[in-house]
């Protein structure tokens, strides 16, 4: 149960967070009886952002290890905390099929896909499943052996997380493009490009840097990582954010300029549609907080440091990821944009779902790894 009561977030903030989650089942419930049609591309949107977050966590520590980077110490236990919500998302994902017929033109029944073999049902949806296990399965990994590494300062245990993050990049690396090309390129299956593989990684990659930053920083203000996270962490978040969100604008605007450019009729058609009518003003507004913002105000030493700008921004950086997803889904379904009740209360239940995933799973285990080799240089970072 996410609801137990061994939890690290005041019980305030834990009864908000189910009561949303709880909102967020009612909406999607009553979405499905009421206009399916309208409920399903909301649901994937919200899974993808589910997903990205949680797979986040798992690539952040992966990156730390590989790297050899002693300062991110501290901020392991909530990259673990976030990959909880794997499973849900998981599920949530795979229920997915019960309505792609209403988002996925290749699983409508007599269509016809250039890649039909590839862009069958069976295929996509084994693949999925596959994919996701593989996840699941690698994160499992990453989370015991930090376990263990508590109850054992044996070398062998560092190493073993080494490995472990190894695996799980390289086996990341491959199966994100083969979800990324199957759960959203798909939406247009006439349609492709060799970098969105790469764009959907990077605003994956900014908004989970964005949740860990904000997770770090409520630990920090409520007390239990008080003094332990310091402005060189966060100085060192701030840097990670203003690099990889500019990595995001840098694949942005090379799709566009690459596509524009060449003017092929098979590939304007992907921004001909997003830039017809009042789907222009998202596409130029999504610029803005996923790059804009915080290029602008975390370029300062000072802004990085200060944890009032900075959770700030992470907001923003949350707010344009679920954007930029929306323009990667909604315009191969709706002529228009749409706005209500569903597109606001599905949002908010799934961000209830993963505080209380999130809040149970940092109670579960100590805030600090005891035994790792570099904890000291983490406790006493500055930059």
């Amino acid at each position: 149960m996410i609801g137990d009561d061994r939890s690290i977030l005041p019980r305030p903030w834990r009864s908000a967070a189910l009561a949303f989650a709880g909102l967020g089942v009612c909406a999607i419930v009553a979405g499905l009886a009421w206009s399916p049609a309208r409920t399903w591309p909301n649901l994937l949107l919200a899974d993808m952002y589910l997903l990205s977050l949680a797979l986040s966590g798992a690539l952040f520590i992966s990156m730390q290890y590989l790297s050899g980077a002693g300062w991110s110490v501290v901020l392991r236990r909530i990259a673990e905390a976030m990959m909880s919500g794997l499973p849900f998302a998981a599920a949530l994902m795979l229920s997915i099929f019960f309505g792609r017929r209403m988002l996925y033109p290749w699983a409508q029944a007599g269509a016809s896909a250039p890649n039909a073999a590839y862009l069958g049902t069976t295929a996509v949806f084994a693949r999925m499943f596959v994919v996701l296990a593989l996840w699941m399965l690698l994160a499992y990994r990453l989370r015991q052996a930090s376990l263990r590494e508590d109850d054992d300062p044996a070398p062998a245990c560092h190493q073993r997380l080494i490995a472990c993050s190894a695996v799980f990049v390289v086996v990341f690396a491959v199966t994100f493009a083969l979800g990324s090309v199957d759960w959203l390129m798909s939406l247009d299956p006439h349609w492709s490009s060799t970098v969105y593989a790469i764009y959907v990684f990077a605003g994956l990659l900014v908004s989970g840097l964005a949740a860990l930053t904000l997770i770090a920083l409520a630990l920090r203000a409520l007390g239990p990582l008080s003094g332990v996270v310091n402005p060189g962490h966060l100085h060192d978040l701030g840097k990670l954010l203003l690099g990889f969100s500019t990595f995001w604008a840098y694949i942005w605007v090379s799709q566009y300029l690459l596509i524009w450019y060449v003017n092929l009729p098979e590939e304007v058609t992907y921004y001909v549609r997003r830039t017809d009518g009042p789907w222009m003003r998202l596409f130029l507004l999504n610029l803005f907080p996923n790059w804009v913002v915080p290029f602008l105000i975390l370029l300062p030493r000072a802004a990085k440091r200060n944890a009032g700008v900075l959770g700030g921004v992470c907001v923003v950086l949350l707010v344009g990821h679920w954007l930029d997803l929306y323009l990667l889904i909604m315009p191969e379904i709706w002529s228009r944009p749409m706005a209500g009740p569903l597109e606001a209360i599905i949002p908010l239940g799934y961000a209830g779902l993963f505080v209380a995933l999130v809040s149970r799973a940092l109670a579960r285990a100590p805030l600090l790894p005891s035994n790792d080799p570099f904890l000291a240089e983490s406790l006493s970072h500055q930059t």
